[in-house]
């Protein structure tokens, strides 16, 4: 049955067409809200106090290095290849990554659109959801060999698990009335999905995306723990047999620093892509 008036609608309402307003309207910090600065704040503090305690002879510099001396260690890897550690779990990260967000949101897609789909496949990927990241290793080690092929894996399977959780949670939670208002204006199959579904599942997939990009570092560590001669999780396991508690506080902070960087970088994204929202998080200008 066609709606009334539906010759004079050229497109869906704009309930479903998640038109952005203005982005000087949503680049403006809320009124009210702390400055970034402040997230400096714990880091600052945290940093004396270690310096502080371990001058003063309460902890022992053997045990918890105080930073000035893990500055001068960076300093000393940066001329020793310190970049090319860095390069490398990047690129591995990267990599990894892009593959189980694809496959992520492939099979999240399919989760979510076909109940069939789901019925067959979730019950599988909730039980491997539950796999520690270690388990993986030793299997992956007797399929792929000790290469770059086994880390990539183990890579992707810890950023497949969050985004692919996301997309299906996402999509299986997409308001009925906006699938009915986009099949009532003739929207059906792809169609469908990608002006209304896709869309209002938005969030919840740029919120697994982030959770698994998190994730990826931490299986690169993990991974290159076990077999790897290039990386950050090859300091760690260099400054652990070498007893370099240094050199193993330099690779968690260049970890937590690069983690950091990549989750700004993707909540820069998310904040573009969703630049559409008038939620409480946005706050009010």
């Amino acid at each position: 049955m066609t709606p009334p008036h539906a010759d004079t609608l050229a497109a869906p309402p704009a309930a479903i067409r998640a038109t952005a307003p203005p982005t000087s309207s949503r680049t403006r910090r809320p009124r009210g809200s702390p400055h970034p600065a402040w997230g400096l704040l714990l880091p600052a503090v945290a940093l004396l106090a270690v310096e502080v305690l371990v001058r003063t002879g309460t902890v022992p510099a053997h045990l918890l290095p105080p930073p000035s001396d893990i500055a001068a260690t960076l300093l000393q890897l940066a001329d020793n290849g310190l970049g090319w550690h860095i390069l490398a779990s990047s690129v591995r990260v990267a990599l990894g990554f892009l593959a189980g967000a694809v496959l992520g949101i492939a099979l999240g897609a399919a989760v979510g659109l076909n109940a069939r789909v789901a019925a067959l496949l979730d019950p599988t990927f909730q039980a491997l959801r539950a796999v520690p990241s270690l388990a993986w290793v030793p299997l992956l080690l007797l399929w792929l060999g000790i290469d770059e092929a086994p880390k990539l894996a183990m890579i992707a399977i810890g950023a497949f698990f969050p985004v692919y959780l996301g997309t299906a949670s996402g999509i299986a939670g997409v308001d009925r009335k906006l699938v009915e208002v986009g099949r009532l204006y003739g929207l059906r199959g792809i169609t469908l999905a990608r002006r209304v579904l896709l869309p209002a599942a938005l969030p919840s997939l740029l919120t697994g995306l982030r959770s698994g990009l998190s994730l990826a570092w931490m299986f690169m560590v993990a991974a290159e723990l076990i077999a790897a001669s290039r990386g950050l999780g090859y300091l760690l396991s260099d400054g652990r047999e070498t007893g370099r508690a240094d050199i193993v506080l330099a690779a968690i902070l260049l970890l937590a620093l690069l983690g950091k960087l990549s989750d700004t970088l993707m909540r820069a994204l998310e904040a573009r892509l969703l630049a559409w929202r008038d939620d409480f998080g946005t706050g009010a200008a």
